[in-house]
């Protein structure tokens, strides 16, 4: 067992300034506009992640930092949000992920925009290339398409018997267009049947996993996106109806799996944020993003949960478990 890379969001958050004029130098108090779907609280531990990461770098706000948040479960408010950081001339604009970074390309083509856990940028055109994004968009990118076919054949691994697996996704998020596509390969080479359900907010959860099961999908593939990892209550309900429905589970992110989720296969998201300060501090110190490399995420951590594994009557192979960089007893 491990212990977290990072402490959660200590209260809740703290009273910003308003953005204004841009500043030219980060000593000038640089201003920037977090974009997030989602919740507050659900977002806590990323957020003082990045804090984390801009404090190491000399960043503290109230003296030459100010961080102005927004949070929103509607794409359409989170498009209204881009706009007003966008008119307050904000220095850079924040978006975690392919979500928040769509309506923030909508609203600007000049405020440099920085992601820290983008699943796919170049595919869903967000950048020209990795090396060279070329436009006013870069940061980190979990390429969620080159280990999605891996987490399927985990999912298998654990739960041999399940020949259609769901599949759980939101077409809000521009990224999984490609993760289906990497999800169907995959499954052809495996053998199993998909069974898809879309969600465009957690309301529907329940009725997607219901709809699922009905189709005699007999485990879940929920792929990682704003809405599934930090919607309100979000991993609490998915891990909830996975257990309810009686549907070993695979995620993209640890968080479902503290929540009760069966395993995840990913990056480490915090660590992932944390490094994004230093995409934000190169361009506040003039750097182009059109000419900063978007960096991969190389390291994949599997997290298995064993009590919910023994709820489901699941036996853990003991190579997956040897396998695992964690497990939540």
């Amino acid at each position: 067992m491990r212990r977290r890379d990072f402490i959660a969001l200590l209260g809740s958050a703290a009273a910003i300034r308003p953005l204004g004029a841009r500043a030219q130098q980060p000593a000038k108090s640089a201003r920037i506009g977090y974009l997030g779907f989602g919740t507050a609280a659900a977002a806590a531990s990323r957020v003082e992640a990045l804090r984390v990461g801009l404090r190491d770098l000399g960043y503290v706000e109230g003296r030459n930092l100010a961080i102005e948040f927004r949070w929103s479960e509607a794409v359409d408010r989170l498009r209204a949000f881009a706009v007003e950081f966008v008119a307050a001339n904000a220095d850079v604009i924040f978006a975690t992920s392919s979500t928040e970074v769509e309506v923030a390309r909508e609203a600007t083509s000049t405020i440099p925009i920085v992601f820290a856990t983008h699943a796919d940028p170049v595919g869903v055109g967000h950048v020209a290339s990795l090396a060279r994004p070329g436009g006013n968009i870069t940061g980190l990118a979990v390429l969620q398409t080159e280990f999605t076919g891996k987490g399927l054949g985990l999912l298998t691994e654990i739960a041999p018997s399940a020949t259609r697996i769901g599949v759980l996704f939101s077409p809000t998020a521009p990224s999984h267009r490609s993760d289906l596509q990497a999800i169907e390969a995959a499954a052809a080479k495996l053998g199993v049947e998909l069974q898809l359900a879309s969600v465009r907010t957690v309301e529907e959860f329940e009725g997607a996993f219901a709809s699922m099961a009905q189709a005699g999908a007999r485990a879940v593939v929920v792929f990682a996106s704003s809405l599934t990892v930090r919607g309100r209550d979000a991993p609490a309900q998915l891990a909830a109806l996975a257990l309810k429905n009686r549907l070993p589970s695979i995620f993209g992110t640890r968080d479902n799996v503290v929540a009760g989720g069966l395993m995840s296969y990913s990056p480490n998201h915090l660590d992932l944020s944390r490094q994004a300060a230093t995409y934000v501090d190169r361009i506040l110190k003039g750097a182009s993003p059109a000419e900063l490399p978007v960096q991969q995420a190389t390291r994949f951590e599997l997290v298995i949960n064993m009590k919910t594994a023994k709820a489901l009557g699941l036996d853990v192979p003991p190579a997956l478990q040897a396998f695992a960089s964690e497990l939540i007893e």
